[in-house]
């Protein structure tokens, strides 16, 4: 009974010893009773041993409490606190067997443990599996330290430097070729033709041959920036780590964009089916309403000039159903951020556009209204001219002097409309002009006077013929409007200009003065201009080079 309370005892204070020895390192327990386990040997259950940026081997075996990585992640914190030991000789690391592991150690800071049931795993020795190991601590700690001298750091800025000046040089060099190839080849390009016939411009080929050349200089550019940035940051141990992943950082991304092109594949064919469909679908309704604005085909009811306004409407209303059907096959239409941005740009169309939405419904009110059209010789607010363009938004007018005016549709909704077209085609347009002649000449002399001006003033119509209107009896004269039909509303201008010299050769020829603008007394002599002194220099005769017609 002695004997074995003795044995009990002993193997209690062996457990004690073993307690106390794993709250300093990494357990050392003398069996495998099951003190130790297996575990399976795939990268999801090794841990590797790291110093810096190198891996030094990997752990599979744990202890109970203490699993593989927080075994590993153990062993490199001890081994990374005697590599910053710099006091302390690569040489002192060692490896110490006892009975049931073999220990590394360096001078009284342990670094690891080596098991039998390790060696197992491995396949060998636990002694081989200790030198291997020791090995590659001693190995990653003097690497390690030598990186970190100041010497290695001067000697990765000189590298460096010398790595920039030849990047710069090279670069230099290829931008100097670069531009030789252009100037040579440049000037000996010529274009294609076909029997005397250019079918290919030269300076289109130049066009091609310098986006290829760029297009080679920037692939050479970014290879030898690639290959520059990884040898410099392969100086410096800092960056090393970032060197290894470089090609990484950059085939990361275009391998990401690889992958959604190839995903968004179905969803591009549906796009370009669509595309396909909408755009035959388009080319149709033009031929359609091309065909009813051409009066080839007659839609009852319908006007021809309404054909291509109304095809834009059906054009936009037809865009916008198909835009509802492509967009939940737009990449990331399903994300937050896309329909953020969707409903962010739609609130600021919506606050931002109220006038050229009104400006569009005018321009629709306007066009089924047929107020006028291109072409038209309309007068809008104080602006004549002649109609040059009508969209969705404006309505553009060029007037006499030749300067175009840009109106607003709503404008032009909110305002009447004077259009002189409509009845000159017809030749049923009457221009008219105003006189005021004194009682004292008789109203048959005027009327004959005034229908006599109009009978030589050109684009006025013979038929139906001008008449005279006596408007008003004043208090001092009588007022005379001459009216004419005319067909020519564009020489609008120049046909009131040739009107009212006529009319003044006429009253003064018969010595009838015009008592226009105003009136205060009568005169000794009818203010006229007599004939002879109708031509008196610098004006010319008719016939004569200059003359005034």
């Amino acid at each position: 009974m002695t004997a074995l309370l003795r044995i009990v005892g002993i193997q209690l204070l062996i457990l004690m010893v073993v307690s106390l020895t794993t709250a300093t390192a990494i357990p050392s327990a003398a069996d495998s009773t099951g003190l130790f386990q297996l575990v399976k040997a795939d990268t999801s259950v090794t841990a590797p041993v790291t110093l810096g940026e190198d891996t030094l081997f990997n752990l599979a075996v744990g202890t109970r409490g203490w699993p593989a990585d927080r075994r590993a992640a153990f062993v490199s914190q001890r081994i990374a606190k005697f590599a910053d030991m710099i006091e302390i000789p690569v040489d002192s690391i060692k490896a110490i067997d006892s009975e049931t592991s073999t220990d590394i150690v360096a001078m009284d800071l342990s670094l690891l443990s080596v098991f039998d049931l390790e060696a197992t795993y491995h396949s060998e020795t636990r002694q081989d599996l200790a030198r291997r190991r020791l090995e590659a601590v001693r190995s990653a700690v003097t690497r390690y330290r030598t990186d970190r001298t100041q010497a290695s750091f001067l000697r990765g800025l000189i590298f460096s430097g010398l790595a920039t000046i030849i990047l710069l040089f090279v670069l230099s060099l290829l931008n100097r070729i670069r531009r030789w190839l252009e100037g040579i080849l440049s000037s000996r390009i010529r274009g294609i033709t076909v029997k005397s016939q250019e079918v290919i411009r030269a300076d289109w080929l130049r066009g091609i041959f310098r986006f290829f050349a760029r297009l080679a200089w920037w692939v050479m550019f970014v290879g030898l920036l690639y290959l520059y940035l990884e040898f410099v940051l392969n100086q410096f141990v800092w960056t090393r780590p970032l060197a290894r992943h470089l090609l990484e950082l950059v085939l990361g991304p275009l391998r990401t964009l690889g992958g959604g092109v190839y995903a968004y594949l179905p969803n591009l064919f549906f796009l370009l089916v669509l595309y396909v469909i909408t755009k035959l679908l388009f080319r149709f309704l033009r031929l359609v309403f091309r065909e009813v604005q051409q009066g080839t085909m007659v839609l009852p009811g319908f006007d021809p000039d309404w054909a291509m306004p109304t095809f834009r409407i059906v054009r936009f209303l037809l865009l916008a159903f198909v835009l509802v059907i492509a967009f939940p096959y737009i990449p990331g239409s399903n994300s937050p951020a896309f329909q953020g941005v969707s409903l962010f740009l739609g609130l600021l169309l919506s606050l931002g556009s109220s006038s050229a939405v009104g400006n569009v419904v005018a321009g629709v009110i306007i066009t089924y209204m047929r107020s006028f059209k291109v072409g038209d010789v309309v007068r809008i607010q104080e602006n004549i001219g002649c109609v040059v363009s009508h969209g969705l938004l404006t309505t553009k007018i060029r007037t006499w002097k030749n300067v175009e005016v840009t109106i607003p549709n709503s404008t032009v909704l909110s305002t009447h409309v004077t259009n002189y077209s409509v009845q000159a085609k017809e030749g049923k347009l009457i221009f008219h002009t105003s006189v005021t002649i004194g009682y004292d000449a008789p109203w048959r002399q005027g009327h004959a006077l005034l229908l006599m001006a109009a009978q030589k003033t050109p684009d006025l119509l013979r038929e139906p013929e001008p008449y005279v209107l006596q408007k008003s009896l004043d208090d001092f004269y009588v007022t005379y409007e001459l009216n004419a039909f005319t067909d020519a509303p564009l020489k609008m201008e120049r046909t009131y200009s040739a009107l009212h010299k006529n009319i003044q050769d006429a009253f003064n020829e018969y010595d009838v003065q015009i008592m226009s603008p105003n009136y205060l007394a009568d005169r000794e002599s009818p203010t006229t201009v007599p004939k002879k002194r109708w031509y008196v220099p610098p004006a010319k005769k008719p016939g004569e080079p200059g003359a005034d017609e």
